[in-house]
C-alpha cells in the first residue's frame, strides 16, 4: 500500500482527485495482481452477506446457544414502528440493524467480520439503514466498504482491532471509526472530512474495555454494536458539518495503542473484570457452566 496513515490517504486522494474508496480499489489491484472487477465482485459478495444478516436478524429467531441474547433487533424495529423515538428514526433503525447482525453472529449465523466478529454489526447497521433512507444503489455502498477497509487497514497496522489485545476500543472503536469515515464519503464529503470523522469517532471510545460475560460475544458486545452505529452517524454528521478533530486522527490511533497496551489483562476479553465480574455477570456465568453438558452427557 502507498499509505500507512490516514493523513497519507487524504493527501493521495487530493493529489489524484479521487475518493478513499477508489484509492483503496486501486491499491488492492496493485497489491493482489487481481482485476478491479474481481475485487469489486468479492466486496459485493460481502455486502450481500451483510444484507442477509440484517434480514435474518429482523425476520428469524436469533436466540443464542447460551440463551442469553436474541430478538432485541426485532424489538427495536417494532418500537421504531410504534411512534416517535428518542434518538430519531435514522439512529433507531441503524441500531436495530446493528443489533440484528450481532445477534445473528451470537446465534452462529453468517456475518462479515468488520473488522471482527465482535464488532460485525456496526458497519451493516450504518450502511444498510442509510441505503434504505437515501436510496443509494449497491455499487455506491460497495465503494463505501472499500473506504471503510482503507480506514481499517490503517488502524490495524498502527494500533489494534482485537479486543484481546486492546480492549473493546479496538473492536467496536475501530468499527465505529471505519463506519463514520465511510459514511462521510457516502454522503459526498471530502476525504479530509472522512479522516476527521474517524478521529471524532475514535476519541469517544478510547479506554473502552472488553469484558464479555462468560467469555461470550454477547453481553455487552451486542448492545455496544447498536450504540456504536449511532456514534458513527453522529461523528459523520459532525465532520460533514465542518467539525474537525483537534487531535489529528492518526494521533488518536496512536493513543488507542497506548491505552490498549496499558489496559489490565482482566479488561481485555478474559472475562476476569468489568461487567463479567459483577454479581449478575458471575451468576449468569455460573448458570451457564451448570447447564453445559459434559463429554459423557453428549455421548
Amino acid at each position: 500500500m502507498r499509505f500507512s496513515h490516514l493523513h497519507e490517504i487524504s493527501a493521495l486522494c487530493a493529489e489524484e482527485s479521487t475518493t478513499i474508496g477508489r484509492l483503496m480499489i486501486q491499491e488492492q489491484v496493485q497489491e493482489t495482481n487481481t482485476t478491479e472487477e474481481e475485487i469489486f465482485r468479492q466486496m459485493s459478495d460481502y455486502y450481500e452477506v451483510m444484507k442477509e444478516a440484517v434480514h435474518r436478524g429482523q425476520t428469524q429467531d436469533t436466540l443464542s446457544r447460551s440463551g442469553l441474547t436474541g430478538g432485541d433487533g426485532k424489538r427495536l424495529a417494532e418500537y421504531l414502528r410504534s411512534g416517535e423515538t428518542c434518538s430519531g428514526d435514522a439512529s433507531a433503525l441503524a441500531m436495530a440493524y446493528a443489533l440484528s447482525v450481532s445477534e445473528v453472529n451470537a446465534s452462529m449465523g453468517r456475518i462479515v467480520a468488520t473488522p471482527t466478529a465482535g464488532s460485525c454489526g456496526v458497519i451493516p447497521g450504518v450502511f444498510i439503514s442509510a441505503q434504505e433512507r437515501f436510496g443509494w444503489d449497491d455499487e455506491h455502498m460497495v465503494n463505501g466498504l472499500f473506504a471503510a477497509g482503507a480506514i481499517g487497514y490503517v488502524i490495524a497496522n498502527n494500533s489494534f482491532i482485537s479486543g484481546a489485545e486492546g480492549g473493546c476500543q479496538a473492536e467496536i472503536g475501530s468499527a465505529i471509526g471505519m463506519a463514520a469515515g465511510a459514511m462521510v464519503e457516502l454522503r459526498g464529503g471530502t476525504p479530509e472530512q472522512a479522516v476527521h470523522a474517524v478521529g471524532l469517532a475514535l476519541k469517544n471510545t478510547l479506554g473502552l474495555i472488553c469484558d464479555p460475560v462468560a467469555g461470550l460475544v454477547e453481553i455487552p458486545c451486542i448492545v455496544r454494536n447498536g450504540l456504536g452505529a449511532v456514534t458513527a452517524l453522529a461523528a459523520a454528521d459532525m465532520a460533514l458539518a465542518g467539525v474537525r478533530s483537534a487531535i489529528p486522527s492518526d494521533e488518536v490511533i496512536d493513543v488507542m495503542l497506548e491505552v490498549g497496551s496499558a489496559m489490565p489483562s482482566k479488561h481485555r476479553e478474559t472475562a476476569k473484570g468489568g461487567l463479567a465480574q459483577t454479581p449478575t455477570g458471575k451468576r449468569l456465568t455460573e448458570s451457564l457452566t451448570r447447564n453445559t453438558p459434559t463429554k459423557k452427557d453428549k455421548s
